[in-house]
């Protein structure tokens, strides 16, 4: 990679980061306001994406220093809707997934063909967030549906 490209996977790394830190804050905030007799359940899994969430922002932190830059200190975009349905809870954890994927998605155009090292961390990265994005689309389908929930 030159030093353009460099500069610009930092960039998006630390977006990645601030991303992924919000994430932290947004799942842990969920599984405080779960309510009723499935809460147990659903508190594990929030509670599993926030450290998925602090994980993949390490990653992308050491990736940051490996590259000469400086992580960022910021977090992401919070909104509290106020809104505290377990099916509201899910539509927002699809949108902000899905805000995820977009810059995995830019980092490895940026990536290919430059830095494996990159390629395959937004590759693994993508996989997972994708894969995440389905279970959060199949806990929003009514039972029996077999058809992709559509906001």
């Amino acid at each position: 990679m030159n030093d353009q490209d460099t500069v610009r996977a930092v960039a998006i790394l630390n977006t990645i980061m601030e991303h992924e830190l919000a994430g932290v804050v947004r799942y842990m905030h969920y599984s405080l306001m779960i309510y009723g007799y499935n809460r147990i359940p659903i508190v594990s899994w929030l509670k599993k994406n926030a450290d998925e969430s602090l994980a993949h922002a390490h990653k992308a932190g050491e990736l940051v220093t490996m590259f000469g830059g400086h992580p960022s200190l910021k977090i992401g975009p919070l909104l509290e809707t106020e809104k505290h349905d377990v099916g509201d809870i899910l539509r927002e954890s699809l949108e902000h997934e899905k805000a995820a994927i977009a810059s995995y998605y830019e980092l490895l155009k940026i990536s290919e063909g430059k830095s494996i090292l990159l390629e395959e961390f937004a590759r693994e990265m993508i996989v997972d967030e994708e894969l995440h994005l389905d279970e959060v689309n199949k806990m929003l389908r009514k039972a029996g549906d077999v058809q992709p929930f559509r906001a």
